[in-house]
């Protein structure tokens, strides 16, 4: 016997979209929750010691290649393991995990505003303005601006993260200034203190969320995987990511130096942005805008497959689930 249309079973296809994109708004937001928040935790505790080397580089303030060889790897070990320099292998790489807790309330926090905060802007962009988008960039590039506006306007409104993320910054490359510090006696006494740079890090969020979910999205457009429940692969996934996180990284990176600068000051010693960007070009040249680039690119690969995996495999199933 013949099902009727509303018996049949729906393609597989159509069950993988759905259970990215359908259910109800707060069985959504539910799965968006809990699905950048796993991300964020497995991210944190694979990508953590890449972090603090990119952090330690980026506010070493001396030059770093020497005229020999050895005189280079001396002064990467000094400015990477800092006090640890001289212990055993073992010694060293436990040294790379200062700032955790900070580090955890930040990535977890982060990821979850960014992952799933990102769609429901981009979704008020696209139906409030979708069609002057389209009139003005195309139907391709319309979505791919969208997608881009929109991570840029959450990577500005990142900034009220920024006291975990300074916390972090400074556990990872000045731990002395927190010694026999708690998190409330920090918060208590230095107050807006914690936002110092925050301007810079709204320069820097802008363009590089920009990047991020822009070239995440023109990637996928250019592989002809459109936004309207369509599911990529793993492959597709993993191509597109990277293409954003490389993109975003390399367009940030002068202003992220700026940025780790002026968190790793002491408290009572603030340095504004412009005067430590003028010392940097006095003192390191143009070059001094890209330490920490290497690393970061190294790591940004893996460390965005895997967390955008992550995110969008847990975020389909707990949408099914809620």
């Amino acid at each position: 016997m013949t099902k009727s249309p509303d018996q049949s079973t729906p393609p597989d296809n159509k069950i993988i979209a759905n259970s990215a994109t359908g259910g109800s708004p707060s069985g959504n937001s539910k799965a968006r929750i809990l699905g950048s928040a796993i991300a964020g935790i497995s991210e944190l505790a694979l990508f953590h010691p890449v972090d603090t080397v990119a952090k330690r580089l980026m506010s070493t303030e001396t030059r770093i290649v020497a005229t020999s060889v050895s005189g280079t790897a001396l002064n990467l070990n000094h400015a990477i393991f800092r006090e640890s320099c001289n212990k055993t292998a073992f010694e060293k790489f436990g040294s790379l995990f200062p700032g955790i807790g900070f580090g955890a309330s930040y990535k977890i926090l982060q990821r979850v505003y960014k992952f799933g905060g990102q769609p429901v802007v981009k979704d008020k962009l696209k139906n409030s303005y979708g069609a002057q988008f389209e009139s003005v960039f195309g139907r391709e590039n319309g979505k791919t601006m969208i997608a881009a506006v929109s991570g840029s306007l959450i990577g500005i409104g990142e900034i009220f993260l920024l006291p975990l993320d300074a916390l972090k910054v400074k556990a990872q490359t000045a731990p002395e200034q927190l010694v026999g510090r708690g998190v409330i006696d920090i918060f208590r006494t230095e107050g807006w203190s914690l936002y110092r740079g925050a301007g810079w890090t709204a320069a820097r969020n802008a363009p590089g969320s920009f990047a991020l979910f822009g070239g995440n999205a023109a990637a996928k457009s250019l592989m002809g995987i459109s936004d309207d429940g369509q599911r990529a692969t793993w492959t597709q996934d993993a191509i597109s990511s990277s293409a954003g996180a490389i993109a975003s990284i390399t367009v940030a990176q002068p202003l992220d130096v700026i940025k780790t600068r002026i968190q790793k000051r002491p408290f009572n010693s603030p340095e504004s942005g412009l005067s430590i960007l003028a010392k940097l070009i006095k003192n390191e040249g143009v070059g001094g805008f890209f330490k920490g680039l290497t690393p970061k690119l190294m790591v940004v690969g893996p460390k965005l497959i895997f967390s955008f995996t992550v995110a969008q495999h847990t975020i389909a199933y707990f949408t099914n689930k809620f």
